[in-house]
């Protein structure tokens, strides 16, 4: 993981975020936890893409269950919940 101090960027100001980013996304320590990640903007785009691109494969496998009938009916939310607990714990 690599890692930067935030005291590093308050005295160093952003080049320390950039030398760091060069190794990668960088996480930024405060309070001796990590409290937040800085990515390149390609970087970032990159994972937005990949987040749509999953997005609509799961829209296009639903809607191949649909039109196959590979659906279940409920009566209301509990019984779906019901349902959905049930698959979870098989």
């Amino acid at each position: 993981m690599n890692t930067i101090p935030a005291q590093d960027i308050k005295r160093r100001g952003i080049s320390a975020v950039d030398e760091a980013l060069r190794a990668g996304p960088v996480h930024i320590i405060k309070n001796n936890r990590p409290q937040y990640v800085v990515l390149t903007e390609e970087r970032f785009q990159e994972l937005i893409e990949a987040q749509v691109s999953m997005d609509r494969d799961g829209l296009r496998a639903s809607l191949e269950d649909l039109r196959a009938g590979r659906t279940t009916r409920h009566e209301d939310l509990d019984a779906l919940m019901r349902h959905l607990d049930r698959d979870d714990s098989e």
